[in-house]
């Protein structure tokens, strides 16, 4: 039998009633002749009260033990799902991550998967059970201990499966029913895609957009899995949704595909940094140890042995960026003059795998900024996407400007 991934985020299993509804997604796949592999996330909201319950115990908790816990809400929700099944009379049963086994790496709450054999659930699929049940987000380390993969894991889980089992497509069912070209909760006019590029999914991922986790979407890109993001609560013949795949299979494309956004965002800048040799090493190798993510890079021009440097990074990691630089500082690594953030900023990004033939597409984003009066902090690129720094009070009429400019209510 052909083999599919189906995946259930927390707001399509947040109930029994929806617990129920996705079942029949899958009771509706299993009668179309496949074997399906189901991989499910907590109830909504279970994994934050999981995680509250743990910082409750104390701030210096075992990760080991955190993982314990906060894995617990997947197995709730397979065990429920795997029952309902049973109840449809769909030969279905639940596996926990150890039970698969799913072994990934040692580094808990942040674990790397390593392998996934097949041959426990093959066997089953083999004995005549139709529908295997996995936990998401967890996995065993070589320790023999628990392990997570990280917040929006689940969407790794399908997808590692996916590839591991060969699977024919891997459905990601969520509360919206595909992807946009840009937040609708932004500008009405934000159009669903039928098929969007690996590489365009990974940028929008990446630069803000929440319908995929990133590292599912590279797993995909490397492993060729055919991805589709589907509403559960459309009808159940619905299954339209958007197909991220491989750039071949898509006809034609606008240049730009999307419109990303990213609110929280802060914009450092070392005032006065000694221009040498060795001197950004000596500022991003402490900010990197301190586990602050860099995101965009500006370095002035010299003058008289003296520059600045600017870099963005998350506003939840700006005290720990100060720290850092106050430390190197400190310690002599480098001398500068003032560290001065700029916490209301945020990030807009185009992204489009058509840049890479198309001149044009900066100069066209910089006059719409302009058009509006919007003023431009910090540039970056690369080959599918361009992204500034922006006032934040600017971020909405910024998105619906370059959404409009580049035509992207209209398809191709």
């Amino acid at each position: 039998m052909p083999i599919l991934v189906m995946k259930f985020g927390g707001t399509s299993v947040a109930t029994l009633d929806r617990i129920r509804r996705a079942a029949k997604r899958v009771g509706r796949e299993v009668a179309n002749g496949y074997d399906v592999i189901v991989i499910v996330s907590a109830m909504s909201g279970e994994t934050n009260k999981l995680v509250e319950f743990v910082g409750e115990t104390g701030q210096f908790y075992d990760a080991r033990e955190y993982d314990a816990v906060v894995s617990s809400g997947e197995n709730v929700t397979a065990g429920l799902m795997a029952l309902t099944l049973q109840e449809m009379d769909v030969p279905a049963r639940s596996w926990q991550g150890w039970q698969v086994p799913l072994k990934t790496n040692s580094a808990h709450s942040a674990a790397r998967i390593e392998e996934i054999p097949p041959e426990n659930i093959l066997a089953k699929f083999g004995e005549g059970m139709k529908v295997a049940v996995v936990a998401g987000f967890q996995g065993i380390s070589p320790e023999g201990r628990i392990t997570t993969l990280g917040r929006g894991g689940s969407d790794t889980t399908a997808v590692a499966f996916a590839a591991a089992f060969g699977a024919e497509r891997c459905d990601i069912y969520t509360d919206v029913d595909g992807v946009y070209t840009t937040d609708p909760r932004i500008s009405d006019k934000a159009r669903k895609l039928d098929r969007i590029a690996f590489e365009e999914m990974l940028e929008l991922a990446s630069l803000g957009a929440k319908v995929l986790q990133t590292r599912s979407v590279e797993l995909a890109m490397r492993y060729k899995v055919k991805l589709r993001v589907l509403s559960s609560f459309g009808e159940l013949d619905d299954a339209a949704g958007t197909l991220v795949c491989d750039e071949d299979d898509i006809m034609e494309s606008n240049v730009v595909a999307g419109v990303a956004y990213s609110r929280d965002e802060a914009k450092m800048t070392l005032i006065s940094v000694a221009d040498r040799p060795g001197i950004a090493a000596a500022i991003f190798g402490p900010l990197a140890e301190a586990g602050v993510n860099v995101d965009m890079i500006v370095q002035n021009i010299s003058e008289e042995g003296r520059t600045d440097m600017t870099f963005s990074c998350p506003t939840d990691q700006v005290a720990r960026a100060e720290k850092a630089m106050q430390a190197a500082k400190d310690s002599g690594e480098i001398n500068f003059h003032d560290l001065v953030a700029d916490t209301d900023v945020c990030k807009v990004s185009v992204v489009g795998i058509g840049m890479r033939s198309h001149a044009g597409v900066a100069s066209q984003m910089f006059a719409a900024l302009s058009a509006e009066g919007i003023n431009i902090k910090v540039i970056t690129t690369s080959e599918i996407k361009i992204s500034v720094l922006i006032d934040r009070k600017y971020l909405e009429l910024a998105v619906q400007a370059l959404h409009d400019s580049f035509g992207l209510e209209s398809a191709v």
